[in-house]
């Protein structure tokens, strides 16, 4: 820790270096299969789309484009800034967008992402700096789709196997950041680039600390090795002194997450749901809420999260009923004598999580199921049992859009090798509601309909949804320009100074 923190100060003499950590190394660092959430968070420093929402993610701007607007309910036409340069120094165009879409769409690569193109019939170079999109038919997120990010013809146009491409440690972009360095386990340093089309970023460079352990990284802030960083309610309510306060200021809001856990219903053992039922209902969400958090989350009551129109607030919470979930699981065939028992797996990359798997083991004891549990290092438990669908059960966490699209989770067409629909959940009803609710682009009408499916879902239990963290972050007072936001206070980092 000392040579860390030696190396860190003598960095800082000589420029600006924003400190942060990542729990696990990034296993690809390419926007379109960015599917974990340390390859995520840094390749939206590199990377842009053609659209993004504003600070407050309540409305759609552009980014590469610098207008965009529909002819009619199925095209829509994006004019690009002109002059927007990869970090190589070639000049964006309307190629590279095009070239996306085509990539995106290839059986060649196995991404989740491409779930958002499936109703385009048509990209089209109209010239250099326009694009026309088409869709099949009227699409609820024909715009958002195009938040993904862009990436060079120019560099992977002859590209024969982009899944295992050199580039995917080697990023091009147009992000406000390039790739300076890259040490698996160790440190991921990103540097400003000077030639950003909205103007070079202020802080000169942004380490992440590859730092599995959450106390370790915990650690880190305490001692300012971190400027900016998590903290878990138990770290805040009990594990910092008065001094904490005066180096960082703390913004809270609820986020845009929850942490549920999956059965992997391809399994006999979950397919009856009274067996799903009986260990939703031997679990006591408000108990894990209460242990875990404090007053900085709520439970989890559904698919969607309370700030989206899709949230139905008629569906309560769960609560623990021992006698009912003992008589469903003596109906289902198990006793004393025949146990019904399951393993638990989640990662290391989250302090919580293990805790909370804990508690369930715990409670569910009360109604005869016996629980194993087993923490994994990220990438192995992404690799080896997340997408392999190799669990019984895992514990999870979606983070989601502020419009959320429930074919990529609940359809069981993404069901399939790099889908997200991890449990194997199929329901064709929800299928159809899915399929009809993607062209209505009314929003009261998509309202009805996403609420419907909500109660459905719910009542399903693919998933035991468990709780809705706050987001607590910490920042080092000597960051200058920081605005919080509806949407947090990464919306104009490019504008921090320290």
């Amino acid at each position: 820790m000392k040579q860390l923190l030696l190396l860190l100060f003598f960095t800082n003499l000589f420029s600006s270096t924003l400190h942060l950590s990542t729990s696990a190394n990034p296993s690809r660092l390419n926007p379109i299969l960015a599917t974990d959430s340390s390859s995520s968070e840094i390749t939206g420093f590199l990377f842009n789309g053609l659209i993004k929402y504003d600070k407050d993610s309540s409305t759609i701007i552009g980014d590469l484009a610098k207008k965009f607007y529909f002819k009619d309910n199925k095209t829509i036409v994006f004019e690009l800034k002109q002059g927007v340069k990869w970090h190589d120094g070639v000049e964006f165009t309307s190629k590279d967008v095009l070239f996306t879409y085509k990539t995106l769409t290839s059986p060649k690569i196995s991404s989740p992402y491409s779930a958002g193109f499936r109703f385009v019939e048509s990209v089209k170079a109209l010239d250099r700096y326009r694009v026309q999109v088409i869709y099949k038919k009227p699409y609820f997120k024909a715009l958002e789709t195009w938040m993904m990010g862009i990436i060079p013809q120019h560099i992977l146009g002859e590209e024969k196997n982009l899944m295992n491409s050199s580039f995917n440690t080697n990023p091009i972009g147009t992000g406000p950041y390039t790739l300076y360095q890259l040490e698996h386990s160790k440190n991921i340093i990103l540097k400003a680039y000077d030639n950003y089309f909205e103007g070079k970023a202020k802080i000169d460079k942004i380490s992440f600390h590859v730092i599995a352990d959450p106390m370790t990284r915990f650690l880190m802030l305490k001692s300012s090795a971190l400027d900016v960083g998590s903290v878990e309610p138990m770290q805040f309510e009990r594990q910092l002194e008065d001094d904490f306060f005066t180096k960082f200021n703390i913004h809270e809001k609820i986020s845009l997450s929850y942490t549920y856990l999956g059965f992997n219903l391809r399994l006999d053992k979950f397919k009856n749901p009274k067996v799903r039922e009986a260990i939703s209902l031997g679990i006591d969400r408000s108990e894990i809420v209460k242990i875990l958090f404090f007053d900085h989350a709520k439970v989890c009551t559904g698919p969607f999260l309370p700030s989206s129109t899709a949230y139905n607030k008629n569906v309560k919470a769960v609560k623990q009923n021992i006698q009912k979930a003992k008589e469903l699981l003596q109906s289902a065939g198990y006793n004393k004598d025949n146990p019904f028992s399951f393993e638990i797996v989640t990662s290391n990359s989250s302090s919580i999580r293990p805790y909370a798997a804990q508690i369930m083991q715990h409670q569910l004891k009360k109604i005869g199921v016996e629980v194993k549990l087993r923490v994994m290092e990220w990438q192995a438990f992404l690799n080896m049992v997340v997408f392999p669908h190799k669990f019984d059960t895992v514990l999870l966490g979606w983070g989601l859009s502020p419009t959320p699209d429930p074919y990529m989770f609940w359809h069981s067409d993404s069901d399939k090798q790099g889908g997200f629909n991890l449990v194997g959940y199929n329901n064709p009803l929800v299928d159809k509601m899915i399929e009809e609710s993607q062209s209505i682009v009314d929003r009261e009408k998509l309202s009805d309909i996403w609420k419907k499916m909500f109660k459905i879902i719910t009542d399903d239990n693919p998933y035991l949804f468990l709780y809705i963290p706050n987001s607590i972050t910490s920042i080092n007072r000597s960051i200058k320009n920081i605005e919080p936001s509806k949407s947090g206070i990464w919306h104009n980092y490019i504008e921090w100074e320290k």
